[in-house]
């Protein structure tokens, strides 16, 4: 993909997700206000007994697809990194698990949802976090200084995901953890419907098939790598997307119900760097 290219991506995710920001209390999937993708994202992927004492926006503002924070056992000290932190509901969950003696950082590339996280962090008093403007694709931490990474349908939405999870292995530390929740195809999308930005700002078009995650994974170092769909998203779910987005002229919402429909899921994804 050209450079062009994958600004052209990113600039209408920042753009999607500065919405979602200042819209908050209308967001409940990942997809945003606008796209209804249905049961299976936001917020109510979370148990009560985590959220009660959050604050609402933070919750409100929960726009992925999954809960990472119950895909990795985190202990106090650990150092922990959020890969597009958003409304910052993982890195509040996570630092109260990693206590006092551990920090836990969250990115995002949105000066909104950054400064909603702020608010966020303060209004529930958390002390041991710190939100940082950047991308996914140039972290701006050091080599070897994370225990576990998390994320919440954000690499999806990444261009290169090759750049990503290399790194994401370049910031772990010997032996730690990588433990995200995402958007993966259980097939490939007709061109046609990859090649929509608006589904890719969605989560859907820019995931990736499951065994090209893996190699990538593979390709950048990882080991112990699982992945594991808990969601297909049947007809009814694909039928709430596709209700709300333009389609090209040459394709029929009934053709695209019948592409797409089984085609995605979330999933748990776990890797480890070699120790």
């Amino acid at each position: 993909m050209t450079i062009n290219g994958a600004e052209q991506i990113r600039s209408a995710v920042r753009e999607r997700y500065a919405a979602a920001a200042t819209a908050v209390t209308q967001s409940t999937s990942c997809c945003s206000p606008d796209v209804g993708a249905g049961q299976g994202f936001g917020a109510e992927l979370y148990l009560i007994e985590q959220t009660g004492d959050l604050p609402a926006a933070a919750v409100l503002a929960s726009l992925g697809c999954g809960n990472p924070t119950a895909l990795a056992t985190l202990e106090p000290g650990q150092t922990v990194l959020d890969l597009g932190s958003g409304g910052g509901i993982d890195v509040l969950l996570s630092a109260r698990r990693v206590g006092p003696t551990g920090k836990v950082f969250g990115l995002d590339m949105t000066p909104e949802m950054l400064d909603l996280a702020r608010r966020n962090q303060v209004e529930a008093g958390v002390t041991n976090a710190e939100f940082v403007l950047g991308t996914i694709e140039n972290i701006p931490l050091e080599d070897a200084s994370v225990d576990v990474i998390i994320s919440n349908c954000v690499i999806n939405l990444a261009a290169d995901k090759g750049v990503v999870l290399g790194e994401a292995f370049r910031v772990l530390k010997p032996g730690g953890l990588f433990a995200v929740s995402d958007v993966v195809l259980l097939r490939p999308l007709a061109p046609e419907l990859a090649s929509l930005m608006s589904l890719w700002t969605g989560c859907v078009a820019g995931a990736l098939v499951v065994e090209d995650y893996r190699a990538l994974l593979v390709e950048a170092g990882f080991e112990q790598i699982e992945i594991e769909p808990t969601l297909v998203h049947d007809r009814g779910a694909v039928e709430r997307l596709a209700s709300t987005l333009p389609l090209p002229e040459n394709l029929s919402r009934e053709t695209a119900l019948d592409e797409s429909t089984g085609a995605a899921a979330n999933a748990f994804i776990r890797a480890r760097r070699p120790a």
